[in-house]
């Protein structure tokens, strides 16, 4: 019916135009050119519903037919309007097809709800390789207890009273270290099979990447740690460990002074120093096998480029605040580094030197700056998540360090303290592994996971 007042719209318009002597051709031709034009406007105006000006005009032509067939009413040609009639059923016809093939994809969405992934596909989209932090926690943990549990001299009571404790507990946490290192490994590998996206993703992620450090600094400190004899030399498991590790550090630090995109200014973050503490763990493990100059290559490629992050962390610059407030924990990793550093040159000078010592009070520093601002892991501390377990290695290490040093200056308040860092670290672990196992529905929460975004350069959740 639309079609038809359009028609008799311009009908009226070429009448008052028309001269008395001469009508009829010039209203054909207008009817003839109306019947084909209409139509056009009909569907552009459905098919391009975002263009104002169609939508301007489609609506001034609607205004027009009504006022000028109220007023000026006229006889509109048979063949025009059967012209018309025709353009409306192709029309209908079309929309009836559209409908059809729409009602049939949503059928086909329905199929596909139905067919959703299994648990199993779930937690595998859900894990990351964050969660790695409790297999570096777990091993540290083991390496504190060995050197604990071995005779200095001019040990006090206290120290005494820790070697009293059965090895069947080192045992017991060694082999717990060992079963979650290796189980996560697996579960990592089944990822990499059914959502190799989503671990492109957690490649290309600032957060993410640092921590595929993790699971080879766990078996750095488990094979320092091992109360057994391996099976493999440790110089063949010292190689498989540490070329991942050279690898990832092509791929970090090259990217940050080439012409990548991802600058350090803009990436940089706390996690970063997993990439240090990466090369420092090989570097001392490799000390203690006799690895010397090994153990100086990997130790003067992490100390340059600690510097390098540790001062552009210090300046805070706009590109580095992307840590989400969940994430805070990870804080803790600022006196973790230079920790590490102090019982790496500890190994490979063969003594706790003056530089050894700078290193620790260093890390001192930044342990009691960082403790002393609860209020910034307030918010990471209202719901439990797997990265409270970045509490744990940065204590455990640092106790180790602190041991080191007991044992250098060999005074009473440095043992005391020395046992004070460590029972406070086995304290945390404990309290971690309770909390874990009671809340496991919010370590790895069982909901359909999210699309992947390949590109995630500005993402700052967490991985």
């Amino acid at each position: 019916m639309a079609d038809i007042m359009y028609v008799r719209f311009l009908l009226r318009i070429t009448t008052l135009h028309t001269t008395p002597n001469n009508p009829q051709p010039f209203e054909g031709l207008m009817v003839t050119l109306m019947v084909t034009i209409c139509p056009y406007i009909r569907v552009r105006k459905e098919e391009d519903k975002e263009d104002k000006s169609i939508k301007q005009v489609v609506g001034a032509i609607r205004l027009g037919v009504t006022a000028m067939n109220t007023l000026m009413p006229c006889e509109v040609p048979n063949w025009a309007i059967e012209k018309c009639c025709e353009h409306k059923k192709e029309t209908n016809t079309e929309r009836k097809g559209k409908f059809s093939s729409h009602k049939s994809l949503i059928e086909m969405d329905g199929q596909d709800e139905l067919k959703k992934p299994s648990v199993f596909l779930q937690l595998l989209a859900k894990f990351h390789a964050g969660y790695f932090r409790i297999s570096m926690s777990l091993c540290g943990q083991a390496l504190l207890w060995k050197i604990l549990k071995q005779p200095i001299q001019n040990e006090n009571s206290l120290r005494r009273t820790l070697r009293l404790l059965p090895n069947t507990a080192f045992l017991l946490l060694w082999s717990l270290a060992l079963f979650i290192l290796a189980s996560l490994s697996f579960i990592y590998i089944l990822r990499c099979f059914f959502h190799f996206k989503l671990v492109k993703s957690e490649f290309l992620h600032r957060v993410g990447l640092n921590y595929l450090f993790a699971p080879w600094i766990s078996c750095l400190l488990l094979l320092q740690s091992s109360p057994f004899k391996a099976l493999l030399p440790n110089q063949i498991l010292l190689w498989v460990f540490l070329i991942p590790i050279v690898v990832l550090d092509v791929k970090i630090y090259g990217q940050w002074f080439t012409k990548g995109k991802r600058f350090l200014s803009s990436v940089a973050n706390p996690t970063n120093q997993l990439s240090v503490i990466g090369n420092l763990a090989g570097a001392w493990a490799a000390a203690v096998i006799g690895w010397r100059e090994t153990a100086l290559c990997m130790f003067s490629i992490g100390m340059a480029h600690y510097l390098v992050l540790f001062v552009t962390l210090y300046q805070r610059l706009s590109g580095c605040n992307c840590l989400p407030a969940t994430l805070r924990p990870v804080f803790f990793l600022y006196f973790a580094t230079p920790s590490m550093a102090s019982l790496a040159w500890t190994s490979i000078n063969g003594e706790f030197d003056t530089f050894s010592k700078m290193l620790f009070f260093l890390s001192v520093f930044l342990a009691v700056s960082v403790v002393s601002r609860p209020a910034l892991f307030r918010k990471s501390m209202r719901k439990f998540s797997v990265a409270w377990w970045a509490y744990s290695f940065p204590l455990s290490v640092l106790a180790l360090a602190c041991n080191e040093y007991a044992k250098e200056v060999d005074a009473e308040a440095a043992h005391v303290i020395a046992l004070l860092l460590s029972l406070l670290s086995v304290l945390v672990s404990l309290f971690l592994m309770v909390v874990t196992v009671l809340r496991t529905n919010f370590v790895i929460p069982v909901t359909p996971p999210p699309p992947p975004a390949i590109s995630s350069d500005n993402s700052s959740a967490e991985p």
